[in-house]
């Protein structure tokens, strides 16, 4: 056929030309169709029709191939270890999971270095942030090197395929584990962010044996979180996830060196570090141990997983430094003491009853000493730790004042006869030198007067929990120490004394919603003059002055070392002792617990804080410008008289009786009535120390009951004298 005829037949058929699926038939000058081209055209036919079916049903099967591997395992890939962190996102301790790996979550923007992130891009995956899970460059330039060479030289996978590998394992390389890889790092583009694949990458890249994770692994081998790495660590925590068993660092150093050394031999070639840079460098040696992971406040973490169960990570209101810091001086403290003692500092911030500090023994993992113990919640003895509370009722009452004189001299309470820990009497002094001192007698002689049941119950009021011996009620001995209590709950009771009488729960666990109410403790007056006496108190050897209130105690028998201070920022609670609850010869606070005190102030790093300034009514005089009434302690039931003048004594209602209020039609308490006899008018009445009006020339007046619980009724007349009665209303 001539070029003109089949110009003309593909002209009139514009439908079959030869680039067309189905080839066209040709016919000769006459119109005939040859033969042997009808033939090839239906064979053409068939074999694209055999193509479609293949490629059909080649891709049913790798569509069935790709649902029959199921979602992806990212819930048990997301599983990281327990870890507890301070105040400021510092680790304090971290928990292995259970199958023994450490496992660290990472978040790549805040906590891990840049240089670190510049590496492995430059090394692993130039364009992370560009693909979509498969870099065809990075296969090509793999399959290209495949054929070459002759063996793998690189596999081309990136950091998605790398951790689709980590969430599936492969037990070895083959084109079927390459393409699954491909498939699932596509599945975890679609379903993650890069930084959400990064991140989760981070956490679970090997570094050799029981460490996953950029952050166990800088912890275990460089002893620091991988915020700021050198270069040569950086390289070093590239180079170890490609071999990690072969390139571990406590069996393996030379072959870990030899690796770092290559990364950065490639990124100078690549132009991502600098010769010089890089041959200081090499030039570092490689760690061949491993390091402890951090076990920082063991207690509080034990305590803290507990209570927050199947919460990856927890945040404490400690402060790591303090904490390493003072479990430092609780160990080194306990060494000296002997090999049965302990040691326990807790440490309270005054203004949110935050723990800041808890040593809860010398050594956790001690077993001599029971480290595993937590003393700061141990009940034990408080010694004269409590006298600073029966001083502050005192003021508060108004029975007494700071430079009020009272008699330390040989006295019996029936058959309660108190005696100083020096086994002498200093005669009459100042109710400041009293409380100083720690003199036993007056404490006991105020707390008869306050009343050890008040006491009792104001101090759970405040939210400390006392235990008494069994079936035994509230009696004078709990003034020295016959009570149980813990020296996280005397931490919130002098905390309270700081913040002007009112304490607040502690806290450790950093939540959202802090709903902790303050809790009334003594009045803003009372509570300062105690912090201003306390502030007074004679420090040890080598110790400020006038920088700390602090209060010493020791139990009976030498058993507990007690000292508990605080300035205007923080308060710290020191116990000495064994666990067990034996006596130590010559176990005494002021010489065992307050060094450790003034220690752990130094500790902090920081000047102690001036107290806060006396509130509105505080009165300040000295003994001979105070009213008659204060310038000295009587005891109750001892009457001052003024010249012939009968002193005034309450008729009603009696000393320790119980006052049931009855309410008026209008929902008020019905007033209670006071009668008086004898006094000089005009006769004052106090109720918790506050007045509640003069008292008629007959001698009595109808008052507002206070609200449930004790109360102190004291009636003064015009020369000064008083009576007070304590009554329970309810």
């Amino acid at each position: 056929m001539s070029s003109d005829a089949r110009s003309e037949l593909s002209s009139s058929s514009p439908g079959l030309t030869r680039g067309s699926t189905f080839a066209a038939r040709e016919e000769d000058v006459d119109g005939r169709v040859k033969p042997g081209h009808d033939k090839r055209g239906r064979l053409a036919l068939r074999v694209a029709a055999a193509m479609a079916v293949v490629l059909v049903a080649i891709t049913g099967a790798f569509a069935a191939w790709v649902v029959s591997l199921g979602p992806l395992p990212l819930d048990q890939a997301q599983q990281v270890s327990t870890t507890v962190i301070d105040r400021n996102g510092k680790l304090l301790r971290a928990y292995a999971m259970a199958d023994g790996r450490w496992r660290l979550p990472v978040d790549a923007t805040t906590s891990v270095d840049p240089g670190y992130l510049k590496l492995l891009f430059a090394y692993e995956d130039k364009r992370f942030y560009e693909h979509h899970g498969i870099d065809p460059l990075a296969l090509s330039r793999a399959a290209f090197q495949l054929l070459t060479s002759g063996h793998i030289v690189s596999g081309g996978s990136t950091i998605t395929m790398q951790l689709a590998r980590l969430i599936e394992p492969r037990h070895q390389r083959s084109v079927y584990a390459k393409l699954r890889q491909m498939v699932r790092a596509v599945e975890l583009e679609r379903q993650l962010s890069k930084d959400q694949i990064l991140d989760l990458y981070l956490a679970l890249a090997p570094f050799g044996g029981n460490l996953e994770g950029i952050r166990a692994a800088s912890i275990a081998y460089f002893g620091k979180e991988p915020k700021r790495l050198s270069l040569a660590e950086a390289a070093l925590l590239v180079a170890l996830p490609q071999s990690p068993e072969r390139r571990r660092l406590d069996r393996y150093p030379d072959a870990a060196h030899a690796a770092r050394d290559r990364v950065l031999e490639r990124m100078v070639e690549d132009g991502v570090v600098s010769k010089d840079d890089a041959a200081q460098a090499t030039a570092t040696a490689v760690p061949k141990m491993r390091k402890q992971i951090p076990i920082l406040a063991p207690h509080s973490s034990d305590q803290a997983i507990a209570t927050m169960k199947d919460t990856p990570v927890i945040k404490l209101t400690l402060d790591a430094t303090l904490q390493r810091n003072l479990e430092a001086l609780a160990r080194d403290r306990a060494i000296a003491q002997g090999p049965d003692v302990s040691v326990a500092i807790v440490v309270v911030d005054n203004e949110t009853g935050d723990v800041l500090a808890r040593v809860g023994s010398a050594d956790y993992f001690d077993e001599r000493r029971a480290g595993q113990v937590d003393m700061t919640r141990a009940v034990r003895s408080p010694g004269s730790t409590l006298k600073p509370f029966i001083y502050g009722l005192a003021f508060e009452d108004g029975f007494v004042h700071p430079d009020s004189l009272i008699e330390d001299r040989p006295i019996r309470f029936g058959t309660y006869a108190p005696e100083n820990f020096d086994m002498t009497f200093q005669g009459t002094v100042p109710i400041r030198k009293a409380l100083q001192l720690s003199l036993n007698v007056p404490a006991i002689a105020l707390l008869d007067r306050v009343g050890a049941s008040r006491l009792s119950s104001r101090l759970k009021q405040a939210g400390t929990s006392l235990v008494l011996p069994k079936d035994e009620a509230p009696g004078l001995a709990m003034g020295l120490g016959g009570v149980g209590i813990t020296l996280q709950d005397l931490a919130q009771l002098y905390a309270g004394l700081a913040r002007l009488g009112a304490t607040k729960p502690l806290r450790e666990i950093m939540q959202e919603n802090d709903s902790r109410d303050t809790m009334r403790l003594m009045d803003q007056a009372a509570a300062w003059q105690v912090g201003n006496v306390l502030l007074g108190t004679p420090p040890p050897e080598n110790g400020v002055h006038n920088r700390i209130a602090f209060k010493t105690g020791t139990s009976y028998g030498y058993r507990d070392a007690w000292s508990v201070g605080f300035d205007g920022r923080i308060t710290i609670g020191v116990w000495v002792g064994r666990p067990d609850g034996a006596p130590v010869p010559g176990l005494v606070g002021r010489t065992a617990a307050a060094p450790i005190l003034f220690d752990a102030f130094a500790r902090t790093g920081k000047i102690p804080a001036a107290l806060q300034k006396p509130p509105r009514g505080v009165l300040v005089a000295s003994n001979a410008k105070l009213p008659p009434p204060l310038r000295r302690f009587r005891p109750l039931g001892e009457l001052v008289r003024s010249g012939s003048d009968q002193a005034p004594h309450i008729q009603f209602p009696l000393n320790g009786s119980r006052i049931d209020v009855d309410q008026s039609e209008g929902g008020r308490n019905a007033p209670m009535p006071v009668k008086v006899a004898g006094g000089v008018l005009p006769l004052t009445v106090l109720v918790n120390g506050v007045s509640a009006g003069d008292i008629d020339s007959r001698r009595q007046r109808l008052i507002d009951p206070p609200g449930p619980g004790f109360a102190r009724l004291t009636v003064i007349d015009a020369t000064g004298a008083a009576d007070t009665v304590v009554i329970r209303v309810q």
